[in-house]
């Protein structure tokens, strides 16, 4: 299995030299790092050249590395049914970089990729309908970058006495929350194995 992806890996990079960075072979899948500007090219040739036939968009997501110049690692899943082979796709991308939209290719990416635009902030061009989809209207920042407060920014709630829902400031600071990562079955009526913190009382 890994000898036929090394060779279609091979084999695509020799075709498409000008959109190839690189690639691997890792968890029995192909990765393929690629330029970002040429995304819509590449996927296109993905789809349509006899030996790759990658006709099926799976996801599309994005990993934030803040501490990176190019934040972000855009990765696209795709399946050829036709050959039972999976390939990731991955792009870095910095945090003003506007990255083409594959809708044209694949009109599944739609709502994928306002996901992306909405947990991450990465913005596609040409897309038809780029806004937010998981998150209200009003909703400050993007959720799964890693600089997010995990308490987030405004609290919403339904307020009975005003009869509406209420958009009010979190008070909560991030720096008095108490964690305690000791043991995950604090409160349980059982020991198992494993809890450090039974020995310690």
């Amino acid at each position: 299995m890994s000898e036929a992806l090394s060779e279609l890996g091979a084999l695509i990079e020799l075709k498409r030299p000008d959109d190839v960075v690189g690639w691997s072979v890792a968890f029995g899948e192909l990765a393929v790092d690629v330029v970002p500007s040429r995304i819509v090219a590449f996927v296109e040739f993905l789809r349509s050249d006899q030996s790759c036939r990658f006709s099926s968009l799976v996801d599309i997501t994005a990993v934030d590395w803040p501490e990176r110049a190019d934040r972000f690692d855009l990765v696209w899943h795709f399946l050829s049914m036709y050959r039972n082979q999976r390939i990731r796709v991955k792009a870095k991308v910095d945090i003003d970089v506007i990255v083409p939209s594959i809708v044209s290719v694949h009109p599944s990416a739609n709502w994928f990729e306002r996901e992306v635009f909405d947990m991450f902030g990465i913005l596609f061009s040409g897309h038809p309908d780029l806004r937010r989809i998981l998150t209200d209207y009003g909703f400050r920042g993007h959720p799964l970058r890693k600089d997010f407060p995990t308490t987030g920014y405004t609290e919403v709630r339904y307020d009975e006495a005003q009869k509406r829902v209420v958009y009010e400031p979190v008070s909560l600071v991030q720096e008095y929350r108490q964690f305690d990562f000791m043991s995950p079955w604090e409160g349980a009526h059982y020991i198992l194995p494993g809890d450090q913190k039974e020995g310690a009382k």
